[in-house]
């Protein structure tokens, strides 16, 4: 497990504040992602990931142009999104876009697809809501497909059938690497089995070990559809400092802010200091000191046999210059423990 264990970062591009307090630009903070992205790549951690949004506090709609950027300053690092919304693009366009960010980096790409849990982009986009079941299982069918990397024979009901199409361009070698994201529906664990193809978890609250469920289902669909199972993977929020008490500090009032506006939108009431201190103690929220950090990772690895964690490293207006520090501090400090922890 622990020769195999990958670490990721993941980030929406929230938008964060300049030294004066005021948001930054949406260009800038793009910006700043990439230089995260280049220290990551610097400090060895395995996978970057980007999170697609249509939305005033997150910078980044367009992952695969950004990570295209990060592919010509990077040499190792990992590029993929967290996640993509396949519910509301084209599985061709997503194809391609992927397979040209493999092609720039050298076969460093990767893709998370997921329905996605805002809905901005499906007024955007002109999709029905009323459809979000149905467009994910078509257009996830036909992504299945465009994997196999041979003429497309296709038909389904809510788009155009293909006939004997080659898509383009081809990934160079083997086949692009499709995780399925999951943020909590069996049907959806099972589905990743059908289609031969890893599983992200998405546990953003809560004991990560209520998971354990999901995991055993994957398992058992697998032994069902007589394969061996794919990987498992993990996407949590967290945040790193040189100490447990300072960790919460800088970060409590900026995820508060990301949190309750969030919340507002979903009906939820405002997320108190008590609830923050629950989640980072027995909960999904991997805030505190280097070993405090590996600690809760290297038990949720355990706990859930997963082959790669990804630490969802920003949170609301919280600055650049904090983002990079835990950045460092991750792939410095926490993931040396987490390896030497598992050993």
């Amino acid at each position: 497990m622990t020769t195999s264990l990958e670490f990721g970062l993941d980030t929406f591009g929230d938008v964060t504040r300049d030294d004066a307090g005021a948001p930054l630009p949406h260009p800038q903070v793009i910006r700043n992602v990439i230089d995260e992205a280049v220290l990551a790549d610097e400090l060895g951690i395995d996978f970057i990931g980007l999170g697609e949004h249509h939305r005033a506090d997150f910078a980044i709609s367009a992952p695969e142009v950004v990570l295209a950027a990060i592919a010509a300053r990077t040499k190792q690092i990992r590029l993929g999104s967290a996640v993509t919304v396949l519910s509301s693009d084209d599985p061709i366009r997503v194809f391609q876009r992927f397979a040209t960010v493999d092609a720039a980096s050298n076969g460093r790409a990767e893709v998370i697809l997921g329905r996605g849990s805002f809905t901005e982009s499906f007024p955007l986009f002109g999709f029905d809501l009323n459809q979000y079941e149905a467009l994910f299982e078509e257009k996830l069918d036909l992504f299945a497909e465009l994997l196999k990397q041979e003429p497309v024979t296709w038909q389904g009901k809510l788009r155009a059938p293909l006939s004997n199409q080659l898509v383009f361009p081809p990934i160079e070698h083997g086949r692009l690497k499709t995780w399925i994201g999951v943020g909590g529906s069996p049907e959806s664990v099972v589905r990743a089995a059908h289609y031969d193809l890893p599983l992200m978890l998405a546990i953003i609250g809560g004991d990560p070990k209520r998971f354990a469920p999901y995991v055993e289902l994957y398992h058992r669909a697998f032994k069902q559809f007589d394969r061996p199972a794919k990987a498992i993977g993990v996407h949590s929020p967290g945040y790193v400092a040189d100490s447990d008490e300072q960790a919460r500090e800088e970060l409590f009032s900026d995820y508060k802010t990301m949190r309750d506006r969030i919340g507002r939108e979903r009906g939820w009431p405002p997320m108190g200091r008590d609830e923050f201190v629950r989640e980072a103690e027995h909960g999904s929220l991997y805030v505190g000191s280097p070993g405090t950090v590996a600690r809760k990772i290297a038990a949720t690895v355990k706990a859930l046999g997963v082959a790669r964690f990804q630490l969802k490293y920003s949170a609301g207006p919280l600055p650049h210059e904090r983002l990079m520090r835990s950045i460092e501090l991750y792939g410095q400090k926490v993931v040396p423990l987490v390896r030497d922890m598992l050993a």
